[in-house]
């Protein structure tokens, strides 16, 4: 897991930020190298790009064993104090709590609000 920023992160720098998965088609959010922004890499590869606040997420594929590293990274990060408390409610233009993102963010400790799912430090 990065910083969009970070001159690590590839993406939006040496790389184009991939084209976003048919899911996202008109959802209205794009990756960017914003500040506040994170990118979470498996293998070098994209998977996921959590907005400013993380209210949003942006994932790159639907394969749960693709997906679950990177959602564990994330939640990782939550435990171990580096972002600390983290709602998301949205995964790629939908509501979280109905999508398979959801379920992986569940299964790594996230837990069910009104609005999302959140994890706390």
């Amino acid at each position: 897991m990065l910083a969009a920023t970070d001159p690590a992160n590839p993406y939006g720098a040496a790389l184009p930020w991939p084209a976003p998965p048919a899911s996202q088609a008109g959802g209205g959010h794009r990756p960017g190298r914003s500040p506040g922004a994170l990118v979470v890499l498996v293998d070098g590869e994209l998977m996921m790009y959590v907005e400013r606040g993380g209210r949003t997420l942006l994932t790159w594929t639907d394969d749960p064993e693709r997906v679950q590293p990177a959602v564990d990274a994330l939640a990782l990060a939550v435990r171990d104090g580096w972002l600390g408390q983290l709602s998301v409610e949205k995964a790629d233009g939908q509501s979280v709590l109905t999508s398979a993102l959801g379920r992986a963010l569940e299964h790594a400790g996230f837990h069910p609000t009104p609005r999302g799912l959140r994890l706390r430090g």
